[in-house]
């Protein structure tokens, strides 16, 4: 059980290794303490963090709930960078094993798979600590020029990732047409209940209906692939831009 204080956790969120250009640093193991007994309130302004939640203390103030809350969405989002490091270090250098350690950790493997891809896609000294991990998601499948552009823009305008979303999805449509003839959509005849199923959880995460259909796809024959040995995933030529596919009712 550990307090949650702006200095301890900084300490166990860390910088993420080398992204501003510094050491990287062994994650710090929290020293020894003794235990506290079962029920024991946290002193005032202190939150404790434990295995299975938060113990709040009474009569928090707000600006120390919101403090909390920043550190722990800090936490969460250096961990999706050191989950897609761990895993991209393990099919680097355990390629007949690394699966055997995501099942004893039990970790998603579509999940972490989805973390390395990013991971791969932005090496550390590419990787912006006023960003979030999610903001770099959004343009893995870019070029390296386009990303280190629309980074900047982020930075520099402080966006949000649905923001940063919006401004990817207008440039796209104010981009000329190309001139010689595309490809013609394909259609999938889907039923309309399960349509709407399908978008009513693309906006329970948060994200762009055909952004989820595709990483949905993506995660799919990405799972489909690797029982075949190919574990390469997305590939660049489907992290782009997809093909058009028309989905019918």
């Amino acid at each position: 059980m550990h307090p949650l204080d702006g200095g301890t956790m900084a300490r166990q969120a860390g910088q993420t290794a080398g992204s501003q250009g510094g050491p990287a640093t062994a994650l710090p193991q929290p020293p020894p303490r003794p235990p506290r007994a079962a029920g024991t309130a946290p002193r005032r302004g202190q939150v404790l963090t434990t295995k299975v939640g938060l113990q709040m203390p009474t009569g928090m103030a707000y600006a120390e709930w919101e403090r909390a809350g920043r550190q722990l969405a800090d936490v969460v989002d250096s961990s999706s960078w050191w989950l897609g490091d761990w895993l991209v270090y393990g099919k680097d250098h355990y390629t007949d094993r690394y699966q055997r350690g995501i099942r004893a950790v039990g970790l998603s493997y579509q999940t972490l798979r989805n973390y390395a891809w990013v991971s791969r896609r932005f090496d550390l000294t590419r990787r912006r600590p006023a960003l979030s991990f999610q903001h770099h998601a959004e343009l893995a499948s870019m070029p390296v020029e386009e990303q280190e552009d629309w980074l900047d823009r982020a930075e520099e305008r402080q966006w949000t990732t649905k923001q940063l979303r919006g401004a990817i999805r207008e440039a796209r449509r104010d981009e000329p047409r190309p001139s010689t003839p595309t490809e013609p959509s394909r259609h999938l005849e889907v039923p309309g209940s399960r349509l709407q199923w399908w978008h009513k959880a693309a906006e329970q995460q948060g994200v762009d209906f055909e952004q989820w259909v595709t990483a949905t796809l993506d995660s799919a024959a990405a799972t489909a692939l690797e029982e075949l040995g190919d574990d390469e995933a997305p590939p660049e030529g489907l992290a782009g831009r997809p093909r058009p596919v028309a989905i019918s009712v």
